[in-house]
Parts: C-alpha cells; structure tokens; sequence
C-alpha cells in the first residue's frame, strides 16, 4: 500500500508538472515572437495594438487594492486570532462569512460592484470602482492565510514574551508577526496573481477601454481584459498571445520579487 500510494503521488507530481511547462511554453512559443515595441507604444491605436495602458492599469489596480485590502485583511486577523475569544460565536461566524465570500464566483463580485459602487455610489466605470470591487474580492484570501499563519506561531513565543513582562500589543507586533510574516506575504501573492488574472469584475467595474486612467474616476483596462478584447475580435491573436507572454513574465517578476522580500525577512527573524 505504501509503494502504491508513492507511486500516486509521483504521478500527480509529474502530471502537475508536465501541465505546467506545457501551460507555459505554449505561451511563450506563441507570444514571445510576437512582442515588438510597438505593443509598448504610450497610447493606443488601431494600428500598433499597444498594451502599454493596459500594463499601466494593472499596476494601478494591484497597488491600489493591496494598500486597501491588506492592511484591513491582516488587522482583522490579528484581532480573531490574537484578541478575539477562541472559540466564540462571533468568530466562527466571521469565519464562515469569510469563507463563503471567498467561494463567490468573480462575475458576482463583478455585477456588484457595478451595482453599488458604479451606479448606487456613482462612480461608474472607473478605476476607484475595480479597486473598490477587487479589494473585497481578495479580502477573505488575506485574512484567511494570515490567520493560518498566525496560528503556525506556537504559543511558547506568546507565553515567553507575557513571561517577560510584554503587553499584548507588544507581543503581536514584536513577536508574533514578524514570526507570521513569510506566510501572509504568501497570502499577499496569491492575491496578487488573482487580481492580474481577473477579467469579469475587472470589466464591470473599470471597463474595457485602451486608454491609462488619469485619475481614480477615469476608465480602462487591464491586460488580462486587453488580452480577452483582442482574442475576442479574432483579428489580432498574435498580439494576444503577445500580450499573454507578457502578463506572464508580469507574474513571474512579481512573484520573484515577493520571494525575495519573504527570504528577506525569514532571514531577519
């Protein structure tokens, strides 16, 4: 039984794996030949088919929700987790809610925030409207995963440092979260890869038009959006795939970049 289940697990390792590099290269074999600095144009035409405002749009929209969304995401873990009574009512229903919110389909979140933030607020499509819409979408990921992480501390570094005379405060901030830290900056990755890989709340919210919002009330889009309008006129695949390899290798250097910092840190605990 034990060699069968090691031979399972191998398997699935490879098959995983094997997806993986198929994924991937099929990507870069379509699209790397295809990427010119034409596509890196400041605006867009209808002759250079530039992604430059698209780019431009998802770091906009991943820096925003991420100042909005982390630091309420880690907040409210720290109080279920650290502050909270274990075991209550209140937070087992703050726990279910969060994982209910985290299984919604993003097409709802989508028609949401058109709904609220879009015609209730008046905000129309805009980028204040898609942050808004993707930081509620990526808050239960956050929490969830630093909750996780914040119970992987054992309790011996909570008791040593109450032992010493440290407040509780104290304990969270000096002891327990840099401890935790390395797991909610994976939590913060994940994030990441979901908001740049969002399409349909992306375009209920802040639109679909090939422009760079000038402001938080402007209009436009992301790669991944740009990506689906160019393969969904089916007159400009190359650029597609073009704009595929490059939404990948964006997600390839943020990740290493987050791998670093969580080195980074692991280091200096």
């Amino acid at each position: 039984m034990k060699y069968i289940l090691r031979g399972l697990t191998y398997v699935g390792i490879g098959l995983t794996v094997a997806v993986l590099l198929f994924v991937v290269g099929y990507i870069i074999f379509n699209g790397v030949p295809y990427i010119t600095p034409s596509l890196f144009a400041f605006e867009f035409t209808v002759d250079n088919q530039s992604l430059f405002p698209a780019l431009m749009g998802t770091l906009m929209i991943v820096g925003l929700s991420l100042i909005l969304a982390v630091p309420l995401g880690v907040f409210s873990a720290i109080y279920l987790e650290e502050y909270a009574k274990r075991g209550s009512t209140f937070v087992k229903l703050i726990r279910t809610m969060t994982e209910t919110l985290a299984g919604i389909p993003s097409i709802v979140y989508g028609l949401f925030g058109f709904m609220f933030f879009g015609v209730f607020l008046g905000m129309g499509l805009s980028l204040l409207s898609g942050t808004l819409t993707v930081s509620i979408m990526i808050l239960p990921l956050i929490m969830r995963t630093t909750e996780e992480s914040l119970k992987s501390v054992p309790d011996a570094y909570r008791e040593g440092s109450f032992g010493l005379g440290a407040g509780r405060l104290r304990t969270v901030g000096r002891i327990v979260l840099p401890a935790a830290m390395p797991g909610i900056l994976g939590g913060v990755i994940l994030a990441i890869g979901r908001i740049i890989g969002e399409t349909a709340a992306i375009i209920f919210t802040l639109g679909n038009v090939a422009r760079m919002p000038n402001s938080l009330f402007d209009t436009g889009r992301t790669l991944s959006a740009h990506m689906y309008a160019l393969a969904n006129e089916g007159t400009h695949t190359n650029e597609a795939h073009a704009t595929a390899a490059v939404l990948l290798i964006v997600v390839i250097l943020i990740n290493g970049l987050a791998s670093l910092v969580t080195k980074f840190i692991k280091g200096r605990v």
